[in-house]
């Protein structure tokens, strides 16, 4: 199996890496003459779901052929676990992170369920955010203080962490240096809401070969910054792509 957490939504033209690689897990996964069949998971906030769909598809259709399964979330409507059954690949957007997890919350079993049987994960920032065990869903305070600008926050002002999808041991923060949500991940540890955070780079993405494995390989033009708790303090190391 491969899980892929990218560091920001799907940008084909300046990381086609990570799209290259998901696009090889999937055939290596499918291994027959009919198209692969490829979940793509997208959220909006606007309730209009479907136009984003092109921005994840078409890369994909661009490499492989695909039977896509589009999984069209809302607010207050979450999927039934069943629509991922017998997928060769899965696709988790960008988008808003707490939509994500709401509605994919019950279907965090099959989900896992299906990359522990080798099941290739494509998770885009938000997609990427809710794929640890532990989540951090947004927020920019830590304590009442400021950790991050407010409009990282994802909604809400406390640090929040909430269970996700199982398939990290560790949690996620997106758009890292760019956004400037490596306070935020440092905060995260530094609070004792998590014992370790990696923060990944736009562009980057960060490649682990099991569900729960402790080390990554870094794929693209960036940073995964990797932070852990070591008694009072955090040790933050960089890691960048060989």
């Amino acid at each position: 199996m491969s899980i892929f957490l990218a560091g920001a939504g799907p940008d084909h033209a300046a990381f086609p890496e990570v799209f290259d690689r998901f696009a090889q897990a999937v055939s290596l996964r499918s291994r027959r003459e009919a198209p692969a069949r490829v979940a793509v998971v997208v959220h909006d906030r606007h309730g209009n779901p479907e136009s984003l769909l092109p921005a994840y598809v078409d890369p994909l259709l661009a490499r492989i052929e695909v039977e896509v399964v589009p999984v069209l979330l809302g607010a207050g409507a979450p999927c039934a676990p069943s629509v991922f059954d017998g997928v060769d690949g899965l696709v988790v957007g960008g988008g808003l992170t707490p939509g994500y997890r709401e509605g994919l919350a019950a279907s965090a079993g099959a989900i896992s369920a299906a990359v522990a049987s080798g099941v290739p994960y494509l998770g885009f920032s938000a997609g990427a955010m809710i794929a640890p065990q532990r989540a951090l869903l947004g927020g920019y305070l830590s304590r009442g203080i400021e950790v991050c600008g407010e409009e990282c926050s994802e909604g809400l002002a406390e640090l929040e962490i909430r269970d996700g999808l199982g398939l990290a041991p560790f949690a996620l923060d997106v758009h890292a240096a760019q956004a400037g949500t490596l306070s935020r991940a440092v905060a995260a540890v530094a609070a004792g809401l998590v014992e370790r955070a990696v923060a990944v780079d736009e562009n980057t993405a960060l490649v682990l070969a099991a569900a729960g494995g402790d080390s990554f390989e870094v794929l693209g033009h960036g940073n995964c910054w990797d932070i852990r708790r070591s008694g009072t303090a955090c040790i933050v190391s960089v890691l960048q792509a060989d």
